[in-house]
């Protein structure tokens, strides 16, 4: 496995590397940065975003940069002032042990006096926005006329917000012998209009295919009416206790509205969008950084420049107009090597956006169900037993009791676990009581035509047909993931590639689908089978929409729940308002869905500008 060191930096770089943390290049640090220090040569650079990106340019950069010289050399282009102030945080923890480099953020929303002051000090390496950059150029506050190296990142998030005028105005400033490196996600018309007027014979390596979705990245979509959005967007979180999402709307109209009514039935979410001030911004990303809001409700233009890590989730409430925007939308989940899911809702007659997307990001969706009341209840139960099995002890509560225990006096301990149970499930079943099917009518085709062949048969009952949920007793606890699972699984019996599908990994337990004709195989496989000790459990599930189980052998996490399986509070899935919420906010909510402007008919409208 390469290293760092053999890619031709230099030491004082290479200790900045160590500092960071940084073990092993990526893909896309491994191909640009030899190609950038070994040459002075144009490079179109084509990653996901969460790749590595900045290091693959910056390093080179800050090792080709003359700190001798006050006079700006290199020149950092990016969409938004979150991705700015980014770069240039980055930026300097790379330069920590190079003397006299100084790198300077320009943006909009802060003094204009002051950055140009900064930059007069002495600024050799500028990492700014178009817009203010543009306007600084034509105030004669910066000079980049004797620019040696200039970055355009993240190239086609600035042609898609519409900066390619000033794009243009800002690189005709710029010397025609200078470098240009360019690094994007996609490369859309626009973006070979800048490379074929702006560069000259540029290099180019590709990290996957062209525009192709991050391989770290599980697609999935439901199949939901109009009108039922927001009730499976709930349920959606509902079974991921535990979810870090950002949920992506159309217009800012609709971003309000479904983080206004998230929180107004219990969520931690919070909207981000061009409506906002730049300091109520700030405050949001702030608290999503914090994970104090664990739903972010946000438009495509305000959410470019998000560089979050751990975001488990991308929900597609609407899908874009652009099949390019979707790319970036499900590049916020799976960065840095690690796993992720982009969920999408869609309605009977948008299901053929996802073949156009399947085709053009070459990665495939999996059809999900969305998961019932009952299903819900039964994974928020898993999550509340191992809350308490994990929560410490308050010594506070001491000296309460003895007047707590004479209460529950004659009450042993299966009773008592049943009560406690009982009493959050109660909460549970109220709310989900008699709750309908949300999956729409025709959603439940395979990729060949057919109904999901999965039937719910009782644990224990070997299927001999059809597809097959399971339930196994390991998840994020024991160090899995969807990818990590789905290897385990198939490398455990000796399945192919794609034999095992619809991988859902929760906390402490887990769920996959393989065909019936593999069934017998799993279930000898895993008959007293134990990894570092542990009895590791695989059984057919009770529950074939993807968010059931089946019958818990003894040693299962969550197994020491005897008699009811279905109900239970986590404290953090139903909270606050949610307790007594209806799942559509009565009536109200209902003529709500029903009248904005992406519901009904209206969603279905052909406008200007769709890819579809």
């Amino acid at each position: 496995m390469i290293k760092f060191e053999a890619l031709g930096l230099q030491k004082s770089l290479l200790d900045a590397v160590a500092d960071l943390g940084f073990e092993t290049p990526s893909e896309v640090q491994e191909k640009a940065i030899p190609i950038l220090l070994e040459s002075e040569t144009d490079l179109v650079a084509l990653a996901q975003t969460g790749t590595g990106k900045t290091a693959a340019f910056g390093f080179p950069l800050i090792q080709k940069i003359d700190s001798n010289s006050r006079t700006t050399q290199g020149l950092i282009l990016s969409p938004t002032r979150e991705l700015c102030l980014q770069i240039t945080k980055e930026m300097q923890a790379y330069a920590k042990y190079e003397r006299n480099i100084n790198v300077v953020a320009i943006y909009g929303g802060a003094s204009i006096t002051d950055q140009a002051r900064q930059i007069k000090k002495g600024a050799q390496i500028i990492v700014a926005t178009p817009g203010r950059m543009k306007d600084m150029i034509s105030r004669r506050l910066v000079d980049i006329s004797k620019l040696d190296y200039c970055v355009l990142d993240e190239a086609d998030e600035m042609l898609n917000m519409g900066f390619m005028e000033d794009i243009k105005d800002i690189l005709s400033n710029t010397p025609n012998e200078k470098s240009t490196w360019l690094f994007s996600a996609t490369m859309p018309k626009e973006v070979s209009v800048i490379a074929k007027k702006f560069m000259h014979s540029p290099q180019e390596i590709t990290v996957g295919a062209k525009n192709s979705g991050a391989s770290t990245v599980q697609h999935e979509y439901y199949v939901v009416g109009g009108r039922d959005r927001y009730p499976a967007l709930k349920r959606l979180a509902d079974t991921n206790p535990d979810i870090f999402s950002v949920i992506f709307c159309r217009t800012k109209r609709d971003t309000q509205k479904v983080a206004e009514n998230l929180i107004e039935d219990g969520y931690n979410a919070g909207a981000l969008h061009g409506d906002l001030s730049q300091n109520q911004r700030d405050l949001v990303m702030n608290s999503f950084r914090k994970r104090q809001i664990q739903m972010l409700v946000a438009t495509d233009v305000a959410a470019r420049g998000i560089d979050v890590d751990d975001i488990t989730h991308v929900i597609n409430y609407q899908l874009p107009d652009e099949i390019e925007t979707y790319t970036h939308r499900s590049g916020r989940t799976g960065r840095a090597g690690k796993s992720g899911i982009s969920m999408v809702l869609v309605t009977r007659s948008e299901q053929r956006k996802i073949r156009a997307i399947e085709n053009k990001i070459n990665q495939k969706f999996e059809l999900k169900k969305v998961p019932s009341g009952m299903e819900i209840c039964e994974i928020q139960l898993h999550h509340l037993a191992n809350k308490i099995k994990d929560t410490k002890t308050n010594s506070d509560v001491e000296s309460y009791l003895p007047a707590i225990n004479e209460i529950l006096e004659g009450i042993d301990r299966e009773e008592l676990i049943n009560k406690l149970i009982s009493a959050e499930f109660t909460r549970f079943s109220t709310y989900y009581n008699k709750s309908k099917d949300l999956n729409s009518s025709d959603g439940g085709r395979d990729r060949d035509g057919d109904r999901d062949r999965s039937d719910g048969r009782r644990g224990g009952e070997t299927p001999t047909s059809g597809a097959v949920r399971y339930f196994v007793n390991v998840g994020e606890k024991d160090g899995y993931d969807w990818m990590s699972l789905k290897d385990f699984i198939r490398d455990t019996v000796g399945l192919g590639q794609e034999d095992v599908f619809k991988v859902d990994v929760k906390e402490s337990f887990s769920f996959f689908n393989t065909e019936a004709e593999s069934t017998q195989q799993i279930l000898d496989k895993f008959t007293e089978f134990k990894v570092d000790g542990r009895f590791v459990n695989v059984e057919v599930s009770k529950s074939p929409g993807g968010g059931g189980g089946g019958n818990r052998r003894s040693g299962g996490s969550g197994g020491g729940f005897k008699g009811k399986r279905s109900g239970g509070s986590s404290g953090g899935g139903f909270k606050g308002k949610r307790d007594g919420a209806r799942e559509s906010k009565g009536k109200g909510r209902d003529r709500s869905e029903s009248s904005s402007p992406n519901s009904g008919k209206r969603r279905s409208t052909k406008r200007k500008g769709d890819f579809f």
